[in-house]
Order: C-alpha cells, then structure tokens, then sequence
C-alpha cells in the first residue's frame, strides 16, 4: 500500500526542515489534534496513539540531508515506512510530501486507508508548526 499526502509549502529552509524532521521531539507539535498520546522513547524513537487507533512506535531510519528523511515502524506487526521528501523552492520555502509505504493484507489495507491518508494529510499540512 502506498499513500501520499498532498504536497505542501513551508516558509522555511529545506535546511531547517531537514533538521526539525531528523529531531523526533518535533513529530508532536505535528500530530492530530485528536492524538491520546505521545511519547518519546530515545533520541530517535517515539510512541503516538490517536484516539480508536492501536499505538504506533516510529523510529528515524535515516535521512539524505535536506532531501529526505525516512521513519520506520518499531515494529514487526505492522511493518511500514514514512518518508517525508523536501524540495527546496527557494532559501526560505520548501515543499513537503509525505509517503507512507506497508505491506498489509487487503483486509487490512481496506481498514487503514482512509485513517491514514488523513493522518499523514494532517502531519504534512501541520509542517509550518515547526
């Protein structure tokens, strides 16, 4: 399954982003407002919970500086990635999109689709947050 969200501009560096992204302490302020919980559990793992959903641990895989920066499932269970790619419009503006990749049954796939389109429209459309 693969779901993006619609890209975004932000009135900040691609630079800014990049590092912003690369701190999990940041996913906060970009969560839904109908999150139950948010944890961070090291410097580069955090737990989430949106109301009606399963908890969630995110860990930062990697990035490409200024370019990309990929989240991973803690898990096993539900094994998916979250990329967020920047492109630098201008020194002061950059879009963002996110990406979300899984590898679900269809029975799955047919649960989570729609919750996670919004989830991940909501995350990108909160980027100016940061």
């Amino acid at each position: 399954m693969n779901l993006e969200s619609p890209k975004v501009t932000v009135e900040k560096s691609a630079e800014y982003l990049f590092n912003a992204l690369s701190d999990v302490k940041n996913f906060e302020k970009l969560m839904p407002e109908n999150i139950a919980k948010f944890e961070v559990l090291g410097d580069d793992i955090f737990n989430f919970g949106l109301k009606g959903m399963p908890e969630i641990k995110l860990r930062l895989k990697e990035g490409v500086p200024h370019s990309r920066v990929n989240l991973a499932a803690a898990s096993d269970k539900l094994p998916f990635t979250l990329t967020a790619n920047l492109e630098a419009v201008s020194d002061t503006a950059t879009t963002v999109q996110l990406v979300f990749e899984g590898e679900f049954n269809p029975m799955m796939a047919m649960m989570i689709k729609g919750p996670i389109s919004k989830f991940i429209e909501t995350l990108a459309q909160n980027m100016h947050k940061l």
